[in-house]
């Protein structure tokens, strides 16, 4: 690479490039600038080198694990690429340096104690949180009622909703699909609750968001919500059971979809048919990602261990 062509440029034309093809590279873009700002403030200039890559995923994370150095070299791997078309000089660390960059952590399954406490805490948070007493609630309790995607909640339009309300439209999903959601008649009395409540908050147009900040009264943003999740999470000090050291807005989400699996495995129903309704449902690409779920918590393994040995039993009764 040219000395006088900056890592920068070179990553921001990169990045260019790859959206005109239509991927929206956000939290990659993001990291792939970063490194490219690290590697021009540390004085590297010339090709692409597996040491400054590895140098960048270490120092700008310092206090991270291997996992996370792992998958911040990951990201880097399409732009080596990009790079080496123009320059035969670039390097990229080879194999895995440090470990695996992708792994499925179990998740942390919610009682439903839980989630009413943290609707309830939502009702009685400060109202300097943006997220507000009115929204905040409805919103947690309509993940946990709909196994919504966190940003899917955060981009749903008033037009979104139907008039009953009974279902939601689920518009330019994680794999820019669109998909219908019925919800359950409690969830649909909920909304119509906050409906009520968000006419005084601002207007309520098909266009306009169905979630406001309740300080601005523009868009509710992840930030203000996240913000209003740690406030909520340290004062009930939940003690995650999965994998991750937090308890996590996403867990909602997977809680809903475990649920749902040990209603259906304990009432016997068809699991193959209603897995592949329930990945529709959710908006999982592949059906392997609704199935992992059976790997990975523990209660629904038991359940499907009751019912296998109640097969085995009853097999071996009509055959004795």
């Amino acid at each position: 690479m040219s000395a006088a062509v900056t890592m920068l440029a070179r990553a921001e034309a990169y990045l260019a490039e790859r959206r005109r093809l239509g991927f929206a590279l956000n939290r990659s873009g993001s990291l792939t600038l970063a490194f490219a700002r690290f590697a021009d403030a540390n004085g590297h200039d010339g090709p692409l080198t597996a040491a400054i890559v590895l140098r960048w995923a270490k120092e700008e994370a310092k206090y991270a694990d291997p996992f996370t150095w792992a998958k911040r070299v990951d990201v880097l791997r399409p732009f080596a690429r990009h790079l080496a078309d123009d320059e035969p000089g670039t390097r990229f660390p080879e194999g895995s340096p440090f470990g695996r960059s992708h792994r499925r952590l179990p998740p942390h399954i919610y009682t439903p104690a839980e989630v009413d406490a943290l609707v309830a805490a939502a009702r009685a948070l400060p109202t300097g949180f943006g997220a507000g007493r009115a929204t905040l609630p409805t919103l947690l309790a309509l993940l946990a009622a709909t196994g919504l995607r966190i940003s899917e909640a955060l981009r749903l339009r008033c037009s979104d909703l139907d008039a009953a309300p009974t279902q939601l439209t689920i518009r330019h999903s994680k794999f820019k699909r669109t998909r219908m959601v019925p919800m359950h008649p409690t969830a649909s009395v909920a909304l119509r609750a906050y409906m009520r409540k968000r006419a005084r908050l601002g207007p309520v147009s098909p266009a306009a968001p169905l979630f406001l900040d309740e300080r601005s009264g523009e868009a509710l943003r992840y930030d203000a919500v996240r913000r209003a999740w740690l406030r909520l999470t340290a004062d009930l000090r939940i003690l995650p059971r999965g994998g991750h050291r937090f308890i996590r807005i996403h867990d909602l989400r997977h809680t809903f979809i475990c649920r749902r699996l040990m209603i259906w495995q304990a009432e016997g129903a068809d699991i193959d048919n209603a897995m592949l309704a329930l990945s529709t449902y959710v908006g999982h690409l592949s059906l392997a990602d609704t199935y992992w779920y059976l790997q990975a918590v523990p209660e629904l393994m038991a359940l499907a261990g009751d019912r296998f040995e109640s097969f085995g039993l009853t097999t071996e009764a009509r055959h004795g």
